[in-house]
């Protein structure tokens, strides 16, 4: 009689006779499982940053990949795209500044940029401009004449650097009945200065009017009095 196959054997009997030692499927799965979470098998795993940053560069490169493969010379043609496009960004931001910011010559600009004028020479480019139809320029001169004048006059300090906006606030302590009229005529040259703003011919003719009373505007003393010999006004007020 012919002997029964070995495998057979091996599946029924264990080394010392007894039967092997089996787990159903399932069950075994789920040992291995719980034995494979076991912290002593996760030491070395990278952490969850780096998980992340590793994600983040596999999808980078992806994209880098998918683009370079539509781009004109592979990856070499993809990088000179890209360092083209980097260098007219740099120049943009160069040029006009950043998102939300003035302009640095807007910005930091004086009132006065030509070099020293009386408030006479300013006055007459202001009505030379206006004669030929720059009104614009006629506001920019005519608010410089104003200025200048109030400076002639000692009743503001010639201080290189100053802007329109803080002249006109500063004229306003010592002619507070002209502040309002100041405040305007300053944001009228800042809009055509910096704003890109064209003036209008009423622009100009609110600015001269205003000129002409600031020359004959006399300013309050610190005290709020006037000077002995009655030759001072209230602020204002014209002689």
């Amino acid at each position: 009689m012919p002997a029964a196959p070995l495998t057979a054997a091996a599946h029924t009997t264990s080394d010392d006779g007894e039967p092997p030692v089996t787990l159903p499927r399932d069950p075994a799965r789920e040992e291995a499982e719980r034995e494979l979470s076991e912290g002593i098998y996760h030491q070395d795993d990278p952490g969850l940053f780096e998980r992340a940053l590793q994600w983040v560069w596999e999808g980078v490169s992806d994209l880098l990949d998918r683009a370079a493969s539509a781009a004109p010379g592979g990856h070499t043609g993809l990088w000179i795209v890209v360092g083209g496009l980097l260098l007219v960004l740099v120049l943009l931001v160069a040029r006009v500044g950043l998102p939300g910011r003035r302009p640095k010559a807007a910005a930091e600009e004086a009132l006065f940029t030509d070099g020293p004028r009386s408030a006479a020479e300013h006055r007459k480019a202001a009505e030379d401009a206006a004669a030929r139809g720059d009104w614009s320029r006629a506001v920019q001169e005519r608010t410089r004449a104003m200025v200048r004048s109030l400076e002639e006059r000692a009743l503001l300090d010639a201080r290189p650097g100053r802007t329109a906006d803080e002249a006109a606030a500063e004229a306003g302590r010592v002619l507070p009945g002209h502040a309002d009229r100041l405040r305007t005529a300053a944001h009228d040259f800042d809009d055509v200065t910096y704003g890109g703003r064209t003036a209008a011919e009423d622009t100009y003719r609110r600015t001269a009017r205003l000129d002409e009373d600031l020359r004959k505007a006399k300013p309050l003393l610190a005290d709020g009095a006037t000077p002995a010999g009655g030759g001072w006004t209230s602020p204002g007020a014209a002689v």
